[in-house]
């Protein structure tokens, strides 16, 4: 059996600097206090780096990061925050490489509990060696360490199998790899047998926290810098919201950065006596039904489900709560039909990657006068949606960024016999909308939802792991990829 040792930072990573990833952690499981301290010590921690004393700048960054955070935290942190900024810094050649091994083993200098959950179930791993943090009785962090070798521990893993095939890192100087029979160091080639099945990593289709960008050094400084003004911004975006008319908000937005682009032709108001439109959209952010209405002139009441009071509150347009009822839902859905248009997202939560979730087909029973609405949007600082932060705050993080874009596609209303109307059913009805809004926007269908989402942002692994999940995706990626051409 083949195997190989490979080291994380600056190999299967790109960057070997390790100090974005403790920032993220500081930032999402304790607040902008401990992210601000970590960044003031950035100097002194390059300062060891540069004077040979790695060691002391990681065990700085582990401390201030990382003390009094409770393990279940950081573990939170690692499993739904962590793993969207590693996999965009992949080295694919590299893992590529890692991939077509037996037995394939990481080691790293960051704490295990911070990369285990991604190197495993994404990288396909199958054991991770990594520094290990001390926590005290109660579960919380005490900021230090176990020191420990890590060749020590990567040939207690081999044991009596022998040496491992290879060893991958940056250089050929590193602890475990005098260890392997052979060693490598970049740039990595691909083995003829990886480039014939084209592997390719399992994909991140879900993860939170507020942060776009991996804090560097330098956006960490920016990030910092424009949270005053952002925060005013903000207010002000807000205020122009519920005092103008629906009609002006585009134009003025321009005036404060943000930029609202419309694609194809919405339909015109409902004549009085007739039932409205069911705008059928994808659902990117809490912002998608009052961006929709800006655009169309007028306020439309929208779905929703869970979302927080303060949002509701200060939401420009009228809101409907469902119950998740069925039968309940469903007659609240006619009585707004039967008064005018109303939108709903089908996939009942948001979903940053390009990806769309399961479309539930209720919305197909209801109304045979559907309107599909693409719906997309760019940021620069902060993500407008959190399932581990106070919803609350969702819209004033959209607000907060510098230059917020959204992206609106109107596609024609659907023939009748595309509806229930012809004898479809809402099952077939709802993947073909699916179908319709992924190809428009360039995204892949998948078979997930609402509840999916939770459950492995929650780790709930008694129930249902991610890489199931993942393969269920690649499964349903593969059936509706010819509709996507």
């Amino acid at each position: 059996m083949e195997s190989v040792v490979s080291e994380l930072e600056g190999t299967l990573l790109k960057d070997s600097d390790t100090f974005s990833y403790f920032m993220l952690v500081a930032f999402e499981a304790s607040g902008l206090f401990r992210f601000a301290l970590l960044l003031i010590l950035w100097p002194l921690i390059r300062l060891t780096d540069s004077l040979g004393m790695k060691d002391t700048g990681l065990k700085i960054m582990i401390f201030v990061s990382l003390a009094g955070v409770a393990k279940s935290e950081i573990e939170s942190v690692a499993r739904a925050v962590l793993p969207k900024f590693y996999m965009d810094d992949l080295h694919m050649k590299a893992w590529r490489l890692f991939s077509s091994y037996d037995k394939r083993v990481v080691a790293t200098k960051m704490p295990r509990i911070m990369v285990e959950r991604f190197v495993k179930e994404h990288l396909r791993a199958d054991e991770v060696v990594g520094t290990e943090l001390c926590f005290n009785r109660f579960g919380y962090a005490t900021g230090s360490v176990v020191d420990d070798s890590i060749s020590q521990r990567v040939a207690d893993i081999f044991g009596q199998q022998g040496a491992p095939t290879l060893g991958m890192a940056r250089s050929s100087h590193h602890s475990f790899m005098q260890l392997c029979k052979e060693q490598i160091v970049p740039p990595f080639v691909t083995r003829q047998k990886q480039e014939q099945e084209a592997l390719r990593p399992l994909p991140v289709i879900f993860h939170d926290g507020r942060l776009v960008k991996r804090p560097t050094a330098s956006t960490s400084l920016l990030i910092l810098l424009w949270m005053p003004i952002g925060i005013i911004l903000a207010i002000i975006r807000i205020t122009l919201g519920f005092t103008l008319p629906f009609w002006v908000i585009p134009y003025v937005s321009r005036l404060f950065g943000g930029k609202v682009v419309v694609k194809g032709t919405p339909p015109p108001p409902p004549l009085n006596g007739n039932s409205g439109v069911l705008f059928v959209c994808t659902h990117r952010t809490l912002m998608d039904p009052v961006v929709l209405s800006s655009v169309l002139h007028r306020q439309v009441p929208a779905v929703t489900y869970s979302i927080s009071r303060l949002t509701e509150i200060l939401s420009p347009i009228p809101t409907v709560r469902l119950t998740r009822i069925r039968n309940v839902d469903a007659e609240k859905i006619k009585e707004q039909l039967s008064k005018g248009d109303l939108v709903v997202c089908p996939e009942g939560t948001t979903c940053r990657e390009p990806f769309l979730l399961r479309f539930s087909g209720l919305f197909a029973e209801l109304t045979d006068r559907i309107v599909p609405v693409a719906m997309n949007y760019r940021v620069g600082f902060f993500h407008a949606t959190t399932a581990r932060g106070w919803k609350g705050l969702d819209p004033i993080f959209f607000f907060m960024n510098p230059r917020p874009v959204y992206e609106v596609t109107f596609l024609n209303q659907l023939p009748v016999e595309a509806t229930c109307s012809s004898g479809k059913s809402p099952h077939d009805v709802a993947n073909y909308v699916q179908r319709l809004l992924a190809s428009t926007l360039g995204f892949e269908c998948t078979n997930f939802t609402r509840k999916d989402k939770y459950r492995i942002l929650a780790g709930n692994d008694g129930i249902v792991s991610y890489t199931s999940f993942a393969e269920r995706m690649n499964k349903l990626v593969r059936t509706f990829k010819p509709f996507l051409h």
